[in-house]
């Protein structure tokens, strides 16, 4: 996670924060899974979400398996899990 980023998350509001750090335990996952993983509420997990891509540090991108369902994860999570 650059500089940048820890800047912005930590302006977040704690459910964001929460998610931010499931997300980076975990490749991809959707909305359903984030809220079993972090035991958030389904519209606190929405509201978290929202703001974190609203400052641009996750992705949102539409699953294969299931077109109704978006999978999000962190820009760089790639190469980003063995810092």
């Amino acid at each position: 996670m650059s500089t940048s980023d820890k800047k912005t998350v930590y302006d977040l509001p704690p459910s964001a924060k929460l998610v931010y750090k499931v997300l980076e335990y975990n490749d991809q996952l959707t909305q359903q899974q984030i809220a079993t993983e972090s035991r958030l509420p389904p519209r606190t997990v929405r509201f978290a979400l929202s703001e974190l891509k609203s400052v641009g540090v996750v992705e949102e991108e539409i699953s294969f398996a299931d077109a109704r369902q978006r999978l999000y994860n962190l820009p760089n999570s790639e190469s980003g899990q063995s810092e």
